[in-house]
């Protein structure tokens, strides 16, 4: 039957893995929550009405609310994984088997950026939700976005490191070789996903730096489909993972 096909297809299993995570849920509503506040922008530039653009501005708000509260207590993770970041062994010569140093230290700076972010992001979700309206709940937010904005610096340094190290190692190369071959497969499956990781990076960069009032250029257009895009990059990252 036509719904047994379908029912029992494996793009269905899939989705439903994908759907089962809660990074691969928070992917998705963060995809509505900015392209909501691209379209929002959009419409207003175009001359909308109020009542065209009111549902949109209502997604973006709401969603937005969603994701803070799928991120209380999230916090505590990124702490532990600063820490085991910390304790892994720096690689050297002697110790093939360690984190080459500057990784180490750019994932212990991403790892710290991110948990002050969630942590002061959780405070001002009380605020943003309603449940206790706090006198400074702007510098909360404020604090949460330049926490953030430090964990993303250490990881596009980290990306742009990356890069640079496959590109010197598929230098290396002898492809005269099957080895250097398989090598060379793999070594490009690693530049491509560095490469992917950077544009979306780069794409987040622009919330916080917007927020802070860091730029002059940036409008909630080019943040909205900025966030879309780094969006569409998680998702199809998650989407890879639950595969």
């Amino acid at each position: 039957m036509v719904a047994d096909a379908i029912v029992y297809h494996p793009s269905v299993a899939h989705y439903l893995k994908f759907v089962a995570t809660t990074i691969g849920r928070d992917k998705l509503f963060r995809l509505f929550q900015y392209f909501s506040r691209f379209y929002s922008w959009y419409l207003y530039r175009k001359n909308g009405t109020p009542s065209e653009i009111a549902p949109y501005n209502a997604i973006k708000s709401q969603f937005g609310l969603i994701r803070k509260s799928l991120r209380l207590g999230k916090f505590v993770e990124h702490f532990k994984a600063a820490a085991q970041a910390y304790d892994t062994t720096p690689y050297t010569p002697a110790k093939a088997g360690g984190l080459d140093p500057f990784l180490r230290y750019c994932a212990i700076g991403r790892q710290l950026g991110y948990a002050g972010y969630m942590a002061f992001d959780n405070v001002h979700f009380l605020h943003a939700a309603g449940v206790r309206k706090l006198e400074w709940g702007k510098w909360w937010q404020e604090v949460a976005w330049r926490f953030w904005g430090v964990g993303l610096w250490f990881n596009v340094c980290a990306g742009l490191y990356q890069i640079r190290q496959v590109r010197n190692r598929q230098q290396r190369l002898d492809l005269k070789e099957g080895e250097g071959v398989v090598e060379m497969k793999r070594l490009e499956k690693d530049r491509k996903k560095a490469n992917l990781q950077l544009v979306s990076d780069l794409c987040d960069l622009t919330v916080p730096a917007f927020g802070l009032g860091y730029t002059t250029f940036l409008d909630d257009g080019l943040v909205g489909l900025a966030g879309s895009v780094s969006s569409l990059i998680g998702i199809y990252t998650v989407w890879q993972n639950t595969a």
